[in-house]
């Protein structure tokens, strides 16, 4: 009770709550406070924890009058009046566990009391809430689940005919058979012709591309030493200049010498330029033919992957054809199997006619026995009216005479301490007496002991008086 973990509610807030959310109609109307906790009436909550369980469960109202049937009993009319509420205990105690509540006794069935019943009402309306709360979220998830589902299944049929579709296409029909051996032959010949002009022109390439590498290097080294011995001639000239001092004419002559040979040197390097010129542009279109000849590869091992695709479509295809022969022979097999299914289906739909009937007769049968069972069920219930009229004027009674009870006991604990408060004066008037007794003997005998002192002066005078005479 203390580790609760749903709040308690007021009897006004369960009240309400049962009102406008469990009961209808009358039953809400003449539904008071002292009918479920000051005074409890047991039919009244009954019914309540019924109609919560109808709504909650989905429980039947025949469902709290009917015995178990996996439950063999030898006279179950001695539990008649007794059903209803064991009914009702085993379904609160499947359902109390879910809203919380796990100290659910019978007790609080047959003799509830208010705290027990404001804890598992407060409980129960808890889940209540909880459930109509969360019932629409739980409705769309169903919804878009039972949509998802069936989109799915379209999907997967869509799916299956896509795949018998490329079943079709990637099968070959037995007229184009030839054609594609055909085919797959001129390719294999185009792919080998092609090959060995791929592997020639390579060569011729190669061989070309080293010739024109030597050459390029040649002339390469011949202008490298032109430059050189043109750079030698320039410093001798100089030199010669700062030297030598010519005639005019030697000096023309020997200028136009120089002249003409430096015509020469500016012709062959321009030859050369020209021949470097022209290997540089062969050197270019090298790239291009290089990627000519992978385009040839690519298309070669595009061919090649065409026939091994050929290869494995007319392996299928023979495969094909074996596994539709197996089927023809199957189907006979199953037209067979058919024939004789088709046979024992006729058999087993007049045995269902048979039993159909059989059946109807037993539905009869139970509405029948339905139908008593109510009446008794009816009379159950006036019987149990009686009894439990029988048994409110009997607690009546008790209640009464337990009253009279409490007020006996009042009465007797007055008088008890009134006899005692009399019990303790008279015992201190007798402990006033016992001490005033106590002195009065106390005085008595000291007086009684002067007078027989007294007494015996006397006597003693009186013998001494007489022993003088």
């Amino acid at each position: 009770m203390e580790a609760m973990t749903f709040p308690r509610y007021t009897t006004d807030e369960i009240i309400g709550h049962l009102r406008s959310h469990v009961l209808e109609g009358a039953e809400a109307r003449n539904l008071v406070k002292g009918d479920l906790f000051d005074n409890p009436r047991l039919d009244v909550l009954h019914l309540i924890y019924l109609r919560i369980l109808q709504k909650v469960c989905g429980i039947r109202l025949e469902h709290a009058f009917m015995m178990p049937l996996n439950v063999d009993i030898m006279y179950p009319q001695i539990y008649e009046g007794f059903l209803p509420i064991c009914n009702l205990y085993i379904h609160l105690e499947r359902l109390l566990p879910l809203c919380l509540v796990n100290d659910f006794q019978i007790a609080d069935v047959l003799n509830p009391k208010t705290k027990r019943t404001i804890h598992l009402l407060s409980g129960i309306l808890n889940f209540v809430n909880f459930r109509e709360c969360h019932r629409a979220g739980y409705l769309e998830l169903q919804l878009s689940y039972k949509s998802a589902m069936e989109k799915s299944q379209q999907l997967e049929a869509v799916n299956r005919e896509a795949a018998l579709k490329l079943e079709k296409l990637n099968t070959v029909p037995v007229e184009h058979e030839a054609e594609i051996k055909q085919l797959t032959e001129s390719i294999r010949e185009l792919e080998q012709l092609l090959r060995q002009d791929y592997r020639r022109k390579q060569t011729a390439l190669q061989e070309v591309t080293s010739q024109k590498k030597t050459d390029i290097a040649e002339r390469t080294q011949k202008l490298n030493e032109c430059k050189v011995s043109m750079a030698t001639l320039k410093e001798e000239q100089e030199q010669l200049k700062s030297k030598i001092v010519e005639s005019p004419e030697e000096r023309k002559t020997y200028n136009e010498m120089m002249k003409e040979t430096i015509k020469k040197l500016k012709r062959s390097k321009q030859e050369v330029t020209e021949k470097y010129e022209g290997y540089r542009d062969v050197v270019e279109v090298l790239p291009s033919c290089q990627v000519e000849l992978q385009l040839y590869q690519k298309k070669m091992e595009i061919q090649g992957e065409n026939v091994e695709r050929l290869a494995s479509v007319s392996s299928e295809a023979r495969s094909l054809e074996d596994q539709l022969e197996s089927a023809q022979v199957e189907l006979k097999k199953a037209k067979t199997d058919e024939m004789s299914l088709k046979r024992a289906v006729t058999v087993k739909h007049e045995k269902l006619a048979t039993a159909e009937i059989q059946l109807k007769k037993m539905r009869e049968d139970i509405e029948q026995h339905k139908c008593t069972v109510l009446e008794h069920f009816n009379k159950v219930q006036e019987k149990r009216g009686a009894v439990y009229d029988k048994v409110i004027a009997i607690r009546k009674e008790i209640k009464q005479k337990k009253d009279k009870i409490e007020q006996l006991k009042d009465d007797a604990e007055e008088k008890a301490a009134k006899a005692k408060e009399i019990h303790l004066t008279l015992k201190a008037v007798l402990d006033k007496c016992h001490e005033s007794l106590l002195k009065a003997v106390k005085t008595s005998a000291a007086s009684r002991a002067e007078k027989v002192e007294e007494i015996r002066a006397e006597l003693f005078s009186l013998q001494s008086s007489g022993s003088s005479s």
